[in-house]
C-alpha cells in the first residue's frame, strides 16, 4: 500500500469504521422483531451519522448528504418524500436567519453597537459583562444565537483589542467577555420561537405528528420566564469562573469612542436596515402562524437584496451553506424515524430499561426527555440532537406539548464543548478561548440550567396546561 494510501485511510479511519459498522449491522444483525426493517436501517443510518458527527473525518456538509442518499438506497424512502422532508419552513427559516446576519454585520453596525452597550453598562468590567449576557440573551431569543454571536463578536474582540498592551495576558478578561456572549445566547435562544433552529423544529414534529400546536406568543408566556430566571445566574457564574484581571476598560471604551466618532452619524442605509429588521420581527411575532417563520425572514432578505443593503456576493461568502443542508438532511431523517417506527421503538425502550429504577410515570417521562437532549447536545449541535431526540420524545405519551418544550430547552444545555452550540463554536473559533473552559463553566450552567428547568416546569406550566 502507497504512503499517499496508508495517509488516507489513516485520515479517514471515522468513516470507515463507520461504514464497518453500517455494513455489519445491515447484513449481518437481524432487525429486532418488534422494530420493522426499514425503522431498524434508518437507525443503522443514524448510529453511522453519529460516528461520523462526533469524529468528523468528512465535513459537515458531507455528512448531510450520506444521511439523504442512505434514506433512498437502503431506508426504504423514495427520492420525492426525502426531498419533501428536506425543504420545509423550519429549512427556510433557518437559511433566512443566516441571510439576515450577514446583512446586519455588512452595514458595519458593530461598533456602533458596542459603543451603545457601554453606554447603557458603564465602564466597569463586571457590569460590561452583565451588560453582554443580559443584551446576547434578549436579542438571541428573537433572532438566534447564530446571528448575535456573529453580531457580538467583533464588538467583544474591538473591546480586548483597544485593552492595549495588558490584552494579551488578559485571559480571565477575553473568557468573560466572550463567554458572556455565547452562554447569554444560548440561554436566551429558548424564550421564542424564532430564537433558534431546533425551536421550529419541534413546532414543525408537533404539527407532522398531530401533537397539537403552540402560537409565538404561548410559547413566549411558557418559555420565557426561564431565560429571566438564568440570566442573573449566567452573569454570576462566567464572573466566579473568569475573574478579569481590570476593574474597567475605560481605555478601550475611549478608543472605541474615537472611531465611532470618525465613522459619522448613522447613514441613511444603516437606519433603513434597522427599520427592515424590525419589520422582520414584527413579523415573527405577528404574522408567523399564517405565514410561516421561514416566509418572513425570505421577505426581509429580499427586501434587503431589494433596496441594495448587500449583496449576494455578500451573502454567498458569509452564509454557511453546509448549516443549512446538515438542518434539512437531520429534519428528514427525524421525519423517517417516526414514519418507521424506529422513534417509537426507541421510546419505549428507554422507558422500560429505566421503569424499573423510576415508578412515576410522568417523572419517568421528563427524566427520559431530558437526558436523552442533554446529553446528546454536547456531542451534536442543539438542532441536530432535536431533530433525532424529537420524535422519540414525542412517542413517549403524555403531553406531547410539555415534553417537547423539556426537549427543546434541555438541549440547550450544550454547555461542555466547543461544538455543542452554535454560539460556542464562534467564539472557539476566536482562538482566544481554549477548549477546557467550557468545561470550567460548562458544568456549572448545566446544574444552573437544569435546577431553573425544574422549576419553571412544576411551578409555571402547570398555570397554563
Amino acid at each position: 500500500m502507497s504512503a499517499d494510501m496508508l495517509f488516507w485511510v489513516q485520515q479517514k479511519r471515522w468513516l470507515l469504521i463507520s461504514l464497518a459498522v453500517g455494513i455489519s449491522l445491515y447484513f449481518l444483525v437481524p432487525s429486532p422483531q418488534s422494530l420493522s426493517e426499514d425503522g431498524y436501517h434508518i437507525l443503522i443510518i443514524i448510529l453511522m451519522t453519529l460516528i461520523l458527527i462526533l469524529k468528523e473525518p468528512i465535513p459537515l456538509p458531507a455528512i448531510a448528504l450520506q444521511l439523504i442518499f442512505w434514506q433512498v438506497i437502503i431506508g426504504g424512502s423514495t427520492p420525492n418524500e426525502v426531498g419533501g422532508y428536506f425543504m420545509n419552513d423550519a429549512v427556510f427559516f433557518i437559511m433566512g436567519s443566516l441571510m439576515l446576519a450577514v446583512a446586519i454585520v455588512s452595514q458595519g453596525l458593530d461598533k456602533r453597537l458596542a459603543l451603545g452597550i457601554i453606554r447603557f453598562t458603564g465602564n466597569k468590567t463586571w457590569s460590561i459583562v452583565a451588560g453582554f449576557t443580559a443584551i446576547s440573551a434578549i436579542l438571541s431569543s428573537f433572532v438566534g444565537p447564530h446571528m448575535v454571536t456573529a453580531m457580538m463578536l467583533p464588538v467583544a474582540l474591538t473591546l480586548i483589542r483597544f485593552t492595549g498592551k495588558k490584552g494579551k495576558s488578559n485571559t480571565g478578561l477575553i473568557a468573560a467577555l466572550l463567554f458572556s456572549i455565547a452562554y447569554g445566547a444560548t440561554t436566551g435562544s429558548i424564550g421564542t420561537p424564532s430564537g433558534g433552529g431546533r425551536n421550529v423544529i419541534m413546532m414543525n414534529y408537533w404539527a407532522e405528528f398531530g401533537s397539537g400546536t403552540l402560537s409565538y406568543i404561548e410559547w413566549m408566556k411558557m418559555v420565557y420566564p426561564m431565560v429571566l430566571i438564568e440570566i442573573p445566574f449566567t452573569i454570576f457564574i462566567i464572573l466566579k469562573t473568569f475573574p478579569p484581571e481590570l476593574q474597567n476598560l475605560d481605555t478601550a471604551v475611549r478608543r472605541l469612542s474615537v472611531e465611532v466618532a470618525h465613522a459619522g452619524k448613522m447613514s441613511a442605509k444603516e437606519i433603513f436596515s434597522l427599520v427592515l429588521f424590525g419589520g422582520v420581527l414584527y413579523g415573527w411575532i405577528v404574522l408567523s402562524e399564517d405565514y410561516g417563520l421561514g416566509s418572513i425572514a425570505l421577505i426581509g432578505i429580499f427586501l434587503f437584496m431589494a433596496f441594495g443593503l448587500v449583496s449576494w456576493k455578500d451573502l454567498s461568502k458569509g452564509v454557511n451553506w453546509g448549516v443549512i443542508l446538515l438542518f434539512g438532511a437531520t429534519i428528514s431523517i427525524g421525519v423517517q424515524m417516526k414514519n418507521t417506527g424506529g422513534a417509537a421503538w426507541l421510546a419505549e425502550g428507554s422507558v422500560n430499561l429505566l421503569q424499573s429504577l423510576i415508578p412515576n410515570i410522568d417523572a419517568l417521562r421528563a427524566i427520559v426527555s431530558v437526558a436523552l437532549s442533554g446529553v446528546l447536545s454536547n456531542l451534536l449541535s442543539s438542532s441536530a440532537t432535536v431533530a433525532v431526540v424529537g420524535p422519540v420524545v414525542l412517542n413517549l405519551g403524555g403531553d406531547p406539548i410539555l415534553l417537547g418544550l423539556a426537549s427543546v430547552i434541555s438541549s440547550a444545555f450544550g454547555y461542555f464543548t466547543a461544538v455543542a452550540a452554535p454560539a460556542c463554536t464562534i467564539i472557539y473559533s476566536s482562538g482566544l478561548v481554549k477548549a477546557p473552559d467550557f468545561l470550567r463553566a460548562g458544568w456549572k450552567m448545566a446544574i444552573m440550567s437544569i435546577i431553573s428547568l425544574a422549576l419553571v416546569a412544576l411551578v409555571w406550566w402547570p398555570l397554563f396546561r
